[in-house]
């Protein structure tokens, strides 16, 4: 399996009761594969793990598996708040044909960097998987990994990699260097991609490739032809997308621009209101003159 490229941490869609919209999921994958993206990434942040029981959990994986069919990998987060559970959804993932499963950091607890050791090396031993490890201290309570703590994890033979979101593009270049070369680290904040690429990350796992796939894409292939130039002229396209994107509580504002441009897929599961119109009418503003990229 290939690690590279822009792999779209898709949203869940839902009906207006809020419940999983399975069918929509599935054009929601068609519509990003034929935009070009390396991966399908579900029950990611912006896919709202956090509000899904375990039931939920595997039709959404089985029903991504079974729909893209071996076109491209497709990763599962499979992160939460204890071992046990991790281990639990991870062999759901297995079990439902995942080719890989992504696994923050616990984001209640304050683990220490010890901790932090033991539970993905014990999530790694118990699945056949590759793991990457998920790193978002911005919606993890602050829950750092250090670079030493990477470095150790990355000897682990199915640990292959990892997603960074914390936004610390130093930290990013720290974590490159101090794994080796078969280990590979992704990018997390979209407005990175192109200097993270530049240092060495082999992709990225944007959020925005929700709404603008063909502008996260083009920001991964100029870089791949060595257009540096484009790749710079697409990551500056795609900045203020994020930034805009950023209204409301997180991930709302992913849903909204995606419904806003007509792009079907919901609401998100409450407590999360839907944006103003207000907000709304500041992220239309930003997304019209990108419609090619939608």
């Amino acid at each position: 399996m290939q690690l590279r490229g822009i792999i779209p941490p898709i949203v869940t869609p839902m009906r207006s009761n809020e419940e999983v919209d399975l069918p929509r999921m599935c054009e929601l994958i068609d519509r990003l594969l034929a935009a070009g993206v390396h991966g399908i990434f579900v029950l990611g942040t912006t896919g709202e793990f956090y509000a899904l029981d375990a039931d939920e959990k595997r039709q959404v994986i089985s029903t991504a598996v079974r729909h893209v069919n071996k076109r491209v990998p497709v990763f599962a987060g499979t992160g939460a708040e204890t071992t046990r559970e991790t281990v639990r959804i991870t062999r759901i993932a297995e079990e439902e044909g995942a080719d890989a499963v992504a696994v923050i950091t616990p984001y209640f607890v304050q683990p220490s960097q010890a901790e932090m050791i033991d539970h993905f090396r014990r999530v790694a031993e118990s699945t056949k998987l590759p793991v990457l490890l998920y790193h978002n201290p911005g919606m993890a309570g602050g829950v750092r990994m250090e670079v030493g703590t990477v470095a150790q994890l990355a000897q682990v033979p199915n640990i292959i990699g990892m997603k960074d979101s914390a936004g610390d593009l130093q930290t990013l270049i720290e974590f490159i260097r101090a794994t080796p070369p078969t280990f590979t680290v992704f990018q997390g904040r979209d407005t990175l991609i192109e200097p993270a690429l530049q240092f060495g990350a082999k992709g990225a796992v944007p959020g925005c490739s929700n709404i603008v796939p063909k502008l996260c894409v083009s920001i991964y292939e100029a870089h791949v032809r060595g257009d540096h130039a484009g790749a710079r002229a697409a990551q500056l396209k795609l900045s203020p997308v994020r930034i805009a994107g950023a209204a409301g509580t997180a991930p709302g504002g992913i849903k909204a621009a995606m419904n806003a441009l007509g792009v079907a897929c919901g609401p998100n599961r409450s407590p999360i209101a839907p944006l103003s119109p207000d907000q709304r009418q500041k992220i239309l503003d930003v997304l019209e003159p990108l419609r090619e990229y939608v």
